[in-house]
């Protein structure tokens, strides 16, 4: 490594364990993430857990939620970037690191992404010292392309929204023929697999503490890479009853049903099984109307007098108003549809996760407010009470029986073949040992960081 200079960061145990970091080290980067987030010390920031070392979540207020159920919200806003996206951008740059297979100086990294992913790569290789380049769609919310040149990357964009990912794959695929570039390829990487399972899974696990009865009996995610599902590996082996549910646009049902319909919701539903998608621990597959996801931020957003009207205290209300994005309101409409589909009580606890928050969402509510020429306080009221209180049970795939695991391999073999893929390595993913034997490779990276750090 003689000659080449790398800021290297924390180690994924140092991820999950902020707290065992130097104390010095962590109050520097503590002081930066408020200070100057383009201090390189903040690769020391990409943690769930707060300067208190607590797993920084809210448990929704059951007024909101219409269920007996916890629903346990861990929040990505905290992270550097503002989405908890940098973690796997970081662990994949972090990794090809330290194989020798990214240089500084050298490469030029690519970022196929639909929005947090891109914005993640940018922000890193700002702090790393790499140029890149961030492959994404062409129309998705305008935040997210200007905070990805804030940052410093280049944008090559590719026609549609996220249902058009596979394009941005193959854009990807034809800039990778240049030996000067590298991709973070979330979508088929697997230090992305790595992050969650380990720093996203275990801080989960410690996030459910003191509520309920301490365990989790279902984690709901909805995949974009599919890499924040990949939690519920590291969930099911504390508690395994616990249920995995993979939610989807209703609007692009591909997992439930081959559907590929355009929707609203950014960062999921693209239209594939990706690679890096455990579908052994994935037990159900659940559809969710984007435009409710849409109508629930606007109320959330614009409307806390209204939760205050149905119950919820007005400080609560007026502190989740900049929490949740389009997709992390999507996770909550699955978890408590998956919370009212298996009958929990209040002693149990269902976690899902808020990607990002409402600063890369006006102009997604600007767009509501052109489609829906009324929104007075009796539509968002009725709003709050169709889509939360009124969910009901349906569009939940149960995909626990073989068959239906079949076609989810099925899916896989369709979508990652024509990469290149062999049939062999596809078929090596129907045994749990794969996905163990790519966890465990956390505990060899730990080592290599800290080595040559």
């Amino acid at each position: 490594m003689t000659g080449r200079k790398i800021p290297f960061g924390p180690t994924y145990d140092e991820m999950l364990h902020p707290e065992t970091m130097d104390a010095a080290l962590r109050g520097k980067a503590l002081r930066a993430l408020k200070e100057n987030e383009l201090d390189p010390v903040n690769l020391f920031n990409i943690t769930w857990k707060d300067g208190n070392n607590q797993v920084r979540k809210i448990v929704l207020p059951p007024e909101l939620t219409g269920v007996d159920a916890n629903i346990v919200v861990m929040l990505g806003k905290e992270f550097p970037s503002g989405s908890h996206k940098v973690g796997p951008a970081y662990a994949t740059l972090i990794e090809g690191c330290v194989d020798g297979e990214i240089i500084p100086g050298e490469h030029t990294i690519l970022g196929p992404s639909t929005g947090n992913f891109g914005i993640g790569v940018s922000y890193i290789c700002n702090l790393m010292g790499y140029k890149a380049v961030v492959i994404m769609p062409d129309n998705m919310s305008k935040e997210r392309y200007e905070r990805i040149r804030k940052y410093g990357a280049e944008l090559d964009l590719t026609p549609g929204t996220e249902s058009d990912v596979i394009l941005t794959l193959q854009r990807t695929y034809e800039l990778k023929k240049d030996p000067k570039n590298r991709p973070l390829a979330q979508f088929e990487l697997f230090p992305n697999y790595r992050f969650h399972r380990h720093v996203t899974g275990n801080s989960a696990i410690e996030a459910v503490r003191g509520i309920g009865n301490g365990r989790i009996a279902a984690f709901c995610s909805a995949p974009g890479s599919a890499g924040t599902i990949a939690a519920g590996d590291a969930i099911k082996a504390a508690f395994p009853e616990c249920k995995i549910a993979a939610l989807e646009p209703y609007e692009c049902s591909t997992l439930a049903n081959g559907g590929r319909g355009q929707h609203r919701i950014e960062g999921i539903g693209d239209k594939m099984c990706t690679l890096i998608h455990n579908v052994l621990t994935t037990d159900f597959v659940t559809l969710i109307y984007d435009d409710d996801c849409v109508k629930a931020l606007k109320v959330i957003h614009d409307a806390p007098h209204i939760l205050a009207k149905l119950g919820v205290a007005p400080e609560v209300a007026e502190g989740m108003r900049e929490l949740f994005g389009v997709s992390g309101i999507c996770n909550i409409l699955g978890a408590i549809k998956m919370a009212k589909y298996l009958k929990l009580g209040p002693d149990d606890n269902v976690v899902t996760i808020a990607t990002d928050s409402f600063d890369r969402y006006n102009s997604v509510l600007e767009d509501l407010d052109r489609r829906y020429l009324e929104t007075a306080d009796f539509v968002l009221e009725r709003w709050v009470r169709d889509i939360f209180h009124g969910s009901g049970e349906d569009h939940v795939f149960d995909f626990r029986r073989k068959d239906r695991k079949e076609q989810l391999f099925q899916q896989k073999e369709q979508d990652w073949l024509p990469f290149g893929y062999s049939q062999a390595y596809l078929d090596a993913m129907r045994s749990p040992q794969f996905w163990e034997d790519e966890y465990q490779k956390v505990h060899e990276y730990n080592e290599k960081i800290k080595a040559m750090r």
